[in-house]
């Protein structure tokens, strides 16, 4: 099968001669968003791992757990400052909302800037725009569920009395 991938926007530079970005490293970019898919995790890695030496690449697997709304995980970090920094020739995931749920079109459009190669594994089905919608709609009122239940602090826990306390009532009349 034949895997999609951007193509860099123009050829890479040349050092004396030498394609400079043929020596770049390859990164491999998983991300899950929970601890609970820790499995899911350890399978992205051995995809892209089996892909990438299938390949020949001499690469490296980065890996985040954490929600694709947080664009504040360590590795993702990394690999925009690598990307930015031009030490990195290509990426490799295994779909694109692995790097974010928004805002992956935008470090897509930075790789294709720095001349980084982005290759996607799985691109999926074509989706309509109303089920895309739906689906960061979703990703948006989990995120905040999850933070609303999450936070040990005082303050949220006297709202989430007051909400309890509010259905209570309302169930009562």
């Amino acid at each position: 099968m034949v895997h999609p991938t951007i193509p860099p926007a123009s050829r890479p530079p040349s050092i004396g001669g030498i394609a400079t970005s043929w020596a770049l490293c390859t990164i491999a970019y998983a991300r899950v968003s929970s601890h609970e898919q820790k499995d899911d995790l350890e399978r992205q890695e051995q995809v892209l791992e089996l892909y990438c030496a299938g390949q020949g690449w001499t690469f490296e697997v980065v890996a985040d757990l954490g929600s694709g709304m947080n664009d504040h995980k360590k590795g993702l970090k990394r690999l925009l400052d690598d990307v930015v920094e031009g030490r990195i020739g290509r990426l490799v995931i295994t779909h694109k909302d692995r790097l974010l749920r928004f805002g992956a079109e935008l470090v897509l459009a930075i790789c294709e800037a720095k001349n980084v190669e982005v290759v996607i594994l799985n691109q999926g089905e074509d989706t309509t725009c109303e089920e895309d919608l739906a689906k960061d709609v979703l990703e948006i009122i989990t995120v905040f569920i999850a933070r609303l239940y999450g936070s040990r602090s005082r303050k949220n826990q006297k709202l989430l009395d007051g909400v309890k306390k509010a259905v209570e009532e309302g169930a009562a009349c």
